[in-house]
C-alpha cells in the first residue's frame, strides 16, 4: 500500500520513493508562462539547436525525447544530423553556426560523438559552444562559474538532483554527502552543488579504499557510476537519502534474475520486451534507505526538465542583454 507523503514523495515499506516524473511535470508547468511571455516580448519562441552525430541508438532516443518535450512546451528546435563518418570539422561548423544565429538560444551536442572524430572531440566541441548558449553546462566557462559559485547554466542532471532533494524537503546543510562517480557531467558538478549548499562532500571512485564503509557514513548517497545494482544495502546508512543516477539496460536474463529475483515484475517485463532498466543501486537498498529514487522515473525525467529550464533561462538572459 502506498500513500502520499510530504515533499512530493510516496510512502512505501522501507523507503520513501522520490517521484522525479511528477516534479518534472511541475517544472514544465512553471516554465509554460515564461515561454508564453518570451514569445509575446520577442516575437519568436525560445529555440534549441541540437547536433546528433552518428547512429547510437540511445542517443536517438534521448534526442527524440528532448525534441518532443521542447516542442510540447513551445520551444523551437533545430536538429542537425551528421553521419558517423563525418569529420570533426563539420561538427564544429554546426556549433559555430548555432553560436552566430540570433534565433538560437541554446546549443546541445548529444554525447557520445563518433569515435572517428577523435578522442578529444567532445572536449573541443564543448570549448566552442558560446557560454551564453551552453544549456548542458559543459563548457569550461560554465564549469568555472560553477566552481566559483557564480550565476551560470548548470549541468542538467546535477541540477535535477538538487531540485528533487529540495522538493522532497531533504536537509542538505551540515549533512554528509557521498557521490560515487567523478564524471565531469554528473559527479563533479553535483559535488560542487552540494558543497555550495553547505553539505560535507566526499567524492568516491573506482580506487576509493573501503568504498562501502565510506558510503555508509552518508546522509545523502548519490550513485552515478554506470554499473547495474553496484550499490547494495551495505553501502547505505539506515535512513539515508539515496539518489540513483544510473540508467543501465539489462539484456541478460540471468543478470535480471540475480538482481531482481525470479518472481519479480522486472523479470516479467524482461520476458515481454527482452530488456529492462536497472539503476546503479541494488533493489535491496530500499529496505535500509529513508528515501530513494526509482529507475526509471527518478532522476531521468528531471534531466530533460532542467534542459528545458536552462533553454528558457538562456533565452531570457540573452534578450535582456540585447535590450
Amino acid at each position: 500500500m502506498q500513500a502520499a507523503a510530504e515533499g512530493g514523495a510516496v510512502e512505501r515499506e522501507g523507503a520513501r520513493l522520490l517521484d522525479g516524473a511528477a516534479l518534472s511535470q511541475a517544472i514544465r508547468e512553471r516554465l509554460a508562462p515564461r515561454v508564453e511571455a518570451f514569445i509575446a516580448a520577442a516575437g519568436r519562441p525560445p529555440a534549441l539547436g541540437l547536433l546528433l552525430a552518428g547512429n547510437d541508438p540511445g542517443s536517438e532516443i534521448y534526442v527524440r525525447n528532448k525534441i518532443r518535450q521542447s516542442e510540447a512546451l513551445g520551444i523551437a528546435t533545430d536538429l542537425r544530423r551528421l553521419p558517423a563518418t563525418a569529420p570533426f570539422r563539420e561538427a564544429l561548423d554546426i556549433v559555430e553556426e548555432f553560436n552566430a544565429a540570433d534565433a538560437v538560444d541554446g546549443i546541445l551536442v548529444q554525447s557520445p560523438l563518433p569515435a572517428g572524430m577523435g578522442a578529444d572531440a567532445e572536449a573541443r566541441v564543448f570549448d566552442a559552444i558560446s557560454p551564453a548558449k551552453d544549456v548542458d553546462g559543459f563548457s569550461p566557462v560554465s564549469a568555472g562559474r560553477l566552481v566559483q559559485h557564480r550565476a551560470g547554466l548548470v549541468p542538467c542532471t546535477p541540477a535535477g538532483v538538487m531540485a528533487l532533494l529540495d522538493h522532497a524537503a531533504v536537509d542538505i546543510a551540515g549533512r554528509r554527502a557521498v557521490v560515487i562517480g567523478r564524471s565531469d557531467i554528473v559527479g563533479k558538478p553535483l559535488a560542487l552543488l552540494l558543497l555550495h549548499r553547505h553539505a560535507t562532500v566526499t567524492v568516491c571512485h573506482s580506487r576509493t579504499v573501503d568504498l562501502p564503509q565510506v558510503a555508509a557514513a552518508a546522509d545523502i548517497l548519490v550513485a552515478a557510476i554506470g554499473r547495474p545494482a553496484f550499490v547494495t544495502r551495505d553501502f547505505v546508512k539506515p535512513g539515508a537519502t539515496v539518489i540513483d543516477v544510473g540508467i543501465n539496460a539489462l539484456t541478460d536474463r540471468g543478470e535480471v534474475v540475480a538482481i531482481f529475483g525470479p518472481g519479480s515484475k522486472k523479470l516479467a517485463a524482461f520476458e515481454r520486451r527482452g530488456r529492462v532498466l536497472s539503476g546503479d543501486v541494488h533493489p535491496d537498498a530500499a529496505a535500509v534507505a529513508g528515501a530513494i529514487t526509482p529507475v526509471p522515473g527518478g532522476v531521468g525525467p528531471l534531466t530533460i526538465a532542467q534542459l528545458l529550464s536552462n533553454t528558457v533561462r538562456a533565452a531570457e538572459d540573452r534578450r535582456r542583454e540585447d535590450q
